[in-house]
């Protein structure tokens, strides 16, 4: 397929490019690249692509294409309580607009990157795709209207796809350190500690970026009345850890670190389990590769060979809000999030 890949310079998005082109698909990336010069180690492979914001996507940049991968959004809590309104405008509204115009294009796929985070606060029972949403912060509510909305938009010719993802961690091009896993491994290392915020108490699930990415390419070559306007929890359902056993794994990961627990920490309101055996059952061709200890091997492994250090912690370069926030502050975004005059990318001709 030639395939629209949203959010191409991000986190997930710097790995998607490589996956679907070497699963043999023609990949075009659309992105505003906020995150320039946050690269881990050597960046993401080039491939074609649209700077544009979100936002103003029309048909006639979706015009050609038979699928669309959407990753962009404004990527997690923190970053989306920076200013609600803004995180429904992009992660909402703009990914409604982006699915109409591939509709009117005749886009025929579109596969949404949702979140286990519409479940929010839902306590220990094992959750799959048919249980109550109940998001607690404009981030997941945002992923919860995108839903909702798109969902109408499905016909014979248009089929949308709709994919929770549990917390994603791995290694990545353009790294995050604002994830559990990744966090935990990173502090690990540089600081001998493992810091937990909260009780440690709060479960969650936990998956891969490449098997985020496995599922989605899985759904790419599954047959349309097989994910027609179907909704999968992305992870394996063994996949599913209380935050303190998280931060033993990491423990017994990086030689030398300890746990510790900060003073006050209560428990978190984001507390889901989530079961994922209907995507294991319906789409055959994912084969989930990654488990908890595996991807802290991994993460320890990646963060030695590029010398992390504990200042990396503090810094703007692995944490998206920090990054934002530094944008800001040196005038190159305006308040709406968009690049200002002067630093504004052109559009790159694909």
């Amino acid at each position: 397929m030639k395939v629209l890949l949203t959010g191409h310079r991000g986190y997930i998005g710097s790995v998607a490019g490589e996956m679907l082109s070497s699963a043999g698909h023609e990949v075009v990336g659309l992105d505003m690249d906020f995150f320039a010069g946050c690269d881990f180690r050597q960046p993401a492979p080039e491939i074609p692509e649209i700077r544009k914001d979100i936002r103003e996507v029309t048909k006639a940049d979706l015009e050609g294409f038979e699928a669309v991968v959407h990753l962009a959004a404004l990527s997690n809590d923190p970053l989306g309580d920076l200013d609600p309104e803004l995180t429904y405008d992009i992660n909402h509204k703009a990914s409604v607009r982006l699915a109409l115009a591939a509709q009117q294009a005749g886009v025929s796929r579109f596969v949404f990157s949702s979140s286990c985070s519409t479940y929010g606060a839902a306590g220990d029972g094992f959750l799959d795709e048919t249980a109550a949403l109940n998001p607690v912060t404009p981030y997941g509510e945002s992923k919860v209207l995108v839903e909702r909305d798109v969902a109408s938009l499905a016909n014979e010719n248009f089929s949308p796809t709709f994919m929770r993802n549990a917390t994603a961690y791995g290694a990545s091009p353009r790294l995050r350190l604002d994830l559990v896993l990744n966090d935990f491994v990173a502090s690990a290392l540089t600081t001998g500690q493992v810091l937990i915020k909260s009780d440690g108490t709060p479960w969650r699930p936990i998956v891969h970026i490449r098997d985020i990415m496995g599922a989605m390419l899985a759904v790419l070559e599954a047959p349309k009345s097989a994910v027609h306007n179907e909704t999968f929890n992305v992870g394996q359902t063994a996949e599913n850890y209380r935050i303190g056993e998280l931060a033993e794994i990491v423990t017994e990961t990086v030689p030398g670190s300890r746990i510790q627990y900060a003073p006050g920490g209560g428990p978190d309101k984001r507390c889901y389990r989530v079961n994922c055996d209907k995507i294991q059952k319906v789409l055959p061709n994912f084969r989930p590769q990654w488990t908890a200890r595996k991807g802290a091997q991994e993460l320890y492994d990646s963060y030695r060979a590029a010398g992390l250090t504990a200042a990396d912690l503090n810094s703007d370069r692995y944490f998206r809000i920090h990054s934002i926030r530094q944008l800001l502050k040196e005038g190159r975004l305006d308040l709406s999030l968009r690049w200002t005059r002067t630093a504004s990318p052109e559009r790159i001709a694909v």
